[in-house]
């Protein structure tokens, strides 16, 4: 049993998600709806929903403002926005989920999902949602990255990321000064995530942070500064001598 909030300046977008939510989210048994971030804010304080879906957008206070309102955090958020804009990257960074308009079901199902498989504890939605609100003052290079492991949520800065590599579908993060961490997220998402901070995929299975590399050997691979040594497939090995050489 779910007891969800939809909070939205527009009405008819709202009323969007309220229907799409009734016809294919049968876990939601209690659903609320609340016009602007005024109304949204008493709703969750007397309605006190496990779940908010937010809008990002809203005039005089947008969905951010609305989430340093509780900084107890002690419910979910599942973003919703219009533009694929630069706080999208900082909601994923944060492990958080977004819809973007016009909502698709199966984005919104998979979403809910999420939630229901991984309703974490009011600490570590705080951690998260602390660190969004932190990455959103940030610039894109210093953002921390939000790392969901067995034993709770932890935040690295990416320079500290020497590299990833996959294990079926998990993702091991080697970390400077020998640390390692796995977590649940694929090796895909992290390359998209990370490519434009320096980040290269190499391989199938691993992911590289390009100021770590210190040498690159004549059989396909590469040598990294905490002394590993990693593979280079075949296909990319042109374009990573290219990069190199950059």
């Amino acid at each position: 049993m779910i007891k969800a909030l939809i909070i939205d300046d527009e009405e008819s977008a709202a009323n969007v998600v309220r229907i799409l939510v009734q016809q294919y989210i049968p876990a939601i048994t209690e659903l609320h709806l609340s016009i602007g971030a005024a109304d949204g804010l008493h709703a969750i304080k007397t309605i006190k929903p496990d779940l908010v879906f937010l809008d990002i957008e809203m005039p005089l206070m947008s969905g951010f403002d609305v989430l340093e309102k509780f900084p107890s955090h002690p419910f979910e958020v599942i973003f919703i926005t219009a533009y694929d804009h630069y706080a999208i990257k900082a909601i994923r960074y944060s492990a958080l989920d977004y819809l973007l308009k016009p909502v698709d079901v199966s984005e919104l199902q998979s979403a809910v999902e999420r939630f229901t498989e991984k309703r974490r504890s009011a600490e570590d939605n705080k951690a998260r949602y602390e660190n969004l609100l932190q990455n959103l003052k940030k610039e894109e290079n210093d953002y921390k990255l939000a790392v969901a492991t067995t034993d709770g949520t932890y935040f690295y800065p990416t320079n500290e990321i020497i590299r990833c590599e996959a294990t079926g579908n998990y993702t091991k993060i080697f970390l400077q000064g020998k640390k390692t961490v796995i977590t649940s997220r694929t090796l895909k998402e992290y390359d998209e995530l990370l490519a434009e901070q320096g980040f290269h995929r190499i391989h199938r299975a691993h992911l590289v942070n390009k100021k770590y590399i210190s040498s690159i050997t004549n059989d396909h691979n590469l040598q990294l500064t905490d002394g590993s040594e990693v593979e280079v497939s075949r296909r990319k090995w042109d374009d990573i001598k290219k990069m190199l050489l950059q």
